[in-house]
């Protein structure tokens, strides 16, 4: 009899109960290929080496723990449970943890995540704000209980103690950090007075300083409008945030003494430039003064000044009044002179002659005019009752009557005439107007006209 056939479910679920009992959890080493990110947020790839390869799934919540990116060519460790996927009939390894090889997988992190922003623009120097000489007020974003706090308020307190402060209180390490962080630099952004911002904390391992290399925290000081000085660590530590603020300090000590210039310093710079002015001061009213003691020395007195002109002005009155009186005698002279010539000369004989015979001239114009005027008249009378004899309007008044066509020409045909055409009819009390309705020529002379039927 013919053992029992297996199906091939039953086939694989041994197969799996096989592989999960004898194997269970490993280690593996190998290189990442074909790499798959669907949306789901699960990762699909092959581990392999020279020889073989086995595929490898990293589900959704394991991917987001892990601090670096998965790539192709990339070398691994792994750690996870050998199983065998059912409905493929494949086996693969479900991924739990993964460290790369070489470099820890901080730094490889560390490293992606520079190279990232950087290829973004996030460390250019053209974004980088210049801090303030002064502040007029300094915000603080680090634990309150560090060393970090105490360090850079005794030396913001030593250095300039006026200055106020704000302290954001924030986590520095753990998985809240650096939204903390994030969300302190971006309450800063409204506040009116605060124009400077220190970012940073203490010293620790590359795990203890890893929320100041979170991508939220680099992109919270990208955007800042405030300049923010980074300080993270000590001077040997270089975190993300380093490089994207406006300036690194190398300890939180640093920050506060690159924040604000030291009173004493100021007082004394302030102290310098106020005795180099006054003797700059001091120099010019010296040399302001001897100019001014030199053109005393050779101004002479207005009142002589004065005295000199007016002896000169007296002088020039005297000459004119000399001149005017010579030039006015003169004139009369001529004047004399030339009075006596006129009275030689005088036309006033001939004058009275000229209006007599003017007289004279006139009374024979009168007489002259009149006779011409009353000839003209009787001729002009004469010529008026011809003219009036002649006139269509005296023949009129005679029982005559004056025909016009419709442009006022007189009609003295038939043949200018038709049917129908309009005629006006002048007498001498008005126009009487109408239209042609026969028109009957005459007969010619000497014939005798028909008698009407």
């Amino acid at each position: 009899m013919p053992p029992k056939a297996l199906t091939i479910t039953e086939l694989t679920r041994g197969i799996k109960h096989l592989l999960e009992g004898n194997l269970g959890r490993v280690f593996l080493q190998g290189e990442i290929s074909n790499l798959a990110r669907p949306n789901s947020g699960h990762l699909y790839f092959n581990v392999k080496d020279d020889n073989a390869q086995i595929a490898g799934v990293m589900f959704r919540s394991v991917a987001q723990r892990t601090r670096f990116a998965l790539e192709n060519g990339l070398e691994i460790l792994l750690h996870g449970r050998i199983t065998v996927y059912e409905p493929r009939g494949v086996y693969q390894l479900i991924v739990d943890r993964v460290e790369p090889l070489g470099a820890g997988a901080f730094q490889l992190a560390f490293e992606q995540m520079k190279s990232r922003l950087s290829a973004e623009g996030l460390f250019d120097p053209e974004y980088k704000q210049p801090l303030p000489f002064l502040p007029r007020g300094i915000g603080v974003v680090t634990s309150p209980s560090g060393a970090a706090i105490r360090d850079i308020l005794n030396v913001l307190g030593r250095r300039f103690p006026s200055i106020p402060i704000l302290i954001n209180p924030v986590s520095v390490q753990g998985d809240v950090a650096a939204k903390e962080i994030a969300s302190a630099i971006g309450h800063f952004q409204g506040m009116e007075n605060i124009d400077l911002l220190i970012v940073g904390r203490g010293g620790g391992s590359v795990e203890d300083l890893w929320s100041f290399n979170e991508e939220v925290v680099a992109r919270a000081i990208f955007k800042s409008k405030i300049p923010i000085i980074s300080a993270v660590g000590h001077e040997t530590d270089f975190t993300i945030a380093d490089f994207v603020a406006d300036l690194r300090a190398p300890t939180p000590s640093a920050a506060a003494e690159l924040a604000v210039p030291l009173l004493s310093d100021l007082t004394d710079r302030v102290g310098n430039a106020g005795r180099r002015l006054i003797s700059s001061l001091q120099q010019q009213l010296q040399v302001h003064g001897e100019a001014l003691n030199y053109y005393q020395k050779r101004l002479r007195s207005p009142q002589w000044v004065i005295q000199r002109h007016m002896q000169r002005v007296d002088e020039l009155n005297g000459r004119l009044s000399n001149l005017i009186y010579n030039q006015l005698q003169g004139a009369d002279n001529r004047q004399e002179s030339l009075y006596q010539q006129l009275r030689h000369h005088s036309p006033l004989p001939r004058i009275e002659q000229s209006q007599i015979r003017i007289k004279d001239l006139k009374r024979q114009l009168l007489s002259q005019s009149s006779l011409i005027l009353e000839r003209n008249r009787n001729r002009l009378q004469a010529q008026t009752q011809l003219l009036n004899s002649a006139s269509p309007l005296s023949i009129m008044d005679r029982g005559y009557a004056m025909v016009t066509d419709s442009e006022n020409r007189p009609l003295t045909s038939v043949k200018a005439v038709k049917v129908n055409s309009p005629f006006s009819v002048l007498v001498p009390d008005g126009l009487i107007r109408g239209r042609v309705e026969t028109v009957v020529p005459s007969p010619p002379r000497g014939s005798k006209p028909k008698s009407e039927p």
